[in-house]
């Protein structure tokens, strides 16, 4: 009887947490592999599944021809047959084709911050693997291959005085980043109206928050077996202290970011020649004896510089505000492009995304114009396989450009937010970027380095999209809508607030 009374049954459990838990396994760029694989098991087996069922069919039609119809059962027995056939075929066709959509299902995601759909087919321990590889000096290696396409690059040392500018500015505006996770508490007064201090963004829809990996899945699905609660435990942000690298090379007046992951996995290379035009263009700045102010007593003030040292030259200009705050908005472009996971973006759209279904669908043509393949020999089939290569070439090359110009326009939105979080006034960028009408920043390379096969992509994608307007000024456009977005709803929540206390009024 204790025995009997001491036994239970567990609840029995739906299958809604095997979903997170298979989108996890899917999320990866084996998957679309497998999906591959099980698509070339099943073409190969098409043509002689369908063979065989015309060949069945017609010996049908022959023998009735003939005055010799097989028997009722034999005919049954031969449409049983067929239609097994078709079945397992349909079967076969079905497996990669849910393989593959299933995983460019679960490997879709919103980027942070903006909302936007996209798609990164690399599980996190792919990202884990990439952020290993860079982390610590694999970044200086990866950026000095880079720079040297361009030759030998000269490296501003650490001590000189414009590195601890750019440094300076790019740790001030890494410091919001923790802002940009909880933005409604950090930050709750930003629809409060004050004329002395920049506009503020309202709190994102979509905070940043970091990619939980498959194994917190996984163990998520057993704690729940186990009517267990536990919240799984994501990873980290990959974030500060990016790497900095400033390049003495004038005739460069931009920037760029490269990497992805913690430990200095990421960071951004600054030319020179963007803090020469800064310094330029905008009215002379001030110069310094030193990093202090001189302090002079009232004794020597009074005998002047009889028991003193002359103090020596300027020795370099000290930035205003107004070119700190344009070189804060290019770091803020490039930072967010390094928050939003913009490589990784781009990594997994040139070398995944795009040769893995290229291969599906030339691996459909081929089996589609097998017939002619087989008429004509393996000329046709070499011909057929080098116009793939070439197609997936192109196409990749404006998959990159699409793809670029989305991260350009989504890093600038964002970057405005990281200004205003910083302390800068994000409408100051809007005047910058007008200015550099002819210059757009690159994600992964520098500008300086001229490729001409890209830009013959460029040029092939802008006729492909039907594009008549330049880059730069859709770009300076969603800013503008952007920060008019910022003022409506901050006018928004005050006419509310307003309304609430009126309404309050005569309770009272």
């Amino acid at each position: 009887m204790l025995g009997v009374a001491a036994f239970h049954s567990t609840p029995r459990k739906q299958g809604g947490p095997l979903i997170p838990l298979f989108a996890a396994m899917l999320k990866a760029s084996t998957s679309l592999e497998i999906a591959r694989t099980a698509g070339r098991i099943a073409l190969t087996f098409m043509p002689v599944i369908l063979l065989t069922n015309r060949k069945s069919q017609i010996g049908m039609k022959i023998a009735a021809l003939k005055g010799n119809p097989p028997s009722e059962e034999s005919k049954t027995e031969l449409l049983r047959k067929i239609r097994n056939r078709k079945v397992f075929l349909y079967i076969l066709l079905l497996v990669p084709a849910t393989l593959f959509w299933a995983t460019i299902i679960a490997s879709l995601e919103k980027t942070p911050l903006t909302g936007r759909w996209r798609m990164i087919i690399l599980s996190p321990e792919e990202e884990e693997e990439i952020a290993a590889q860079l982390a610590g000096p694999g970044w200086y290696n990866a950026v000095g291959e880079i720079l040297a396409q361009d030759g030998s690059p000269r490296i501003i040392p650490t001590t000189d005085w414009r590195y601890a500018w750019v440094n300076h500015v790019l740790r001030r505006l890494e410091a919001t980043i923790p802002v940009l996770t909880n933005e409604p508490k950090m930050y709750p007064q930003w629809s409060e109206d004050h004329q002395d201090i920049p506009p503020m963004p309202p709190p994102a829809e979509y905070p940043l928050r970091p990619r939980p990996r498959a194994s917190e899945y996984l163990r998520w699905f057993c704690e729940s077996i186990c009517e267990r609660k536990v919240q799984p435990m994501p990873h980290a942000i990959p974030g500060p202290p990016y790497s900095l690298l400033v390049v003495d090379n004038p005739g460069a007046s931009n920037a760029f970011s490269y990497g992805f992951g913690p430990d200095g996995g990421g960071g951004i290379v600054v030319y020179s020649g963007f803090l020469d035009d800064v310094l330029s263009r905008i009215p002379p700045p001030e110069t310094v004896l030193s990093s202090h102010k001189e302090e002079r007593s009232w004794w020597s003030k009074l005998l002047g510089n009889i028991f003193s040292t002359p103090l020596p030259p300027p020795s370099h200009p000290i930035p205003t505000a107004a070119q700190t705050t344009e070189l804060a908005i290019l770091l803020a472009h490039e930072l967010s492009h390094l928050i939003l996971s913009h490589h990784l973006e781009s990594l997994s759209s040139a070398t995944v995304i795009i040769p893995g279904t290229i291969s599906i669908l030339a691996d459909v043509l081929r089996v589609l114009i097998f017939p002619v393949t087989m008429l004509f020999g393996p000329f046709v089939n070499d011909a057929v396989a080098q116009l793939g290569k070439v197609g997936s070439g192109e196409l990749i090359k404006v998959g990159e450009y699409c793809t670029s110009m989305k991260q350009e326009i989504e890093a600038d939105v964002v970057s405005a937010r990281l200004l205003a979080h910083a302390g800068f006034d994000a409408r100051e960028a809007v005047k910058f970027w007008e200015i550099r009408s002819g210059t757009i920043s690159e994600c992964s390379r520098s500008d300086s380095i001229e490729d001409p096969t890209k830009r013959s992509s460029e040029n092939l994608a802008r006729r492909i999209m039907g594009s008549t307007h330049p880059v730069n000024e859709i770009r300076v456009d969603c800013l503008k809508n952007e920060l008019a977005r910022w003022e409506t709803e901050r006018r928004s929540v005050v006419s509310r607030v307003q309304s609430g206390s009126q309404e309050a009024a005569p309770e009272t």
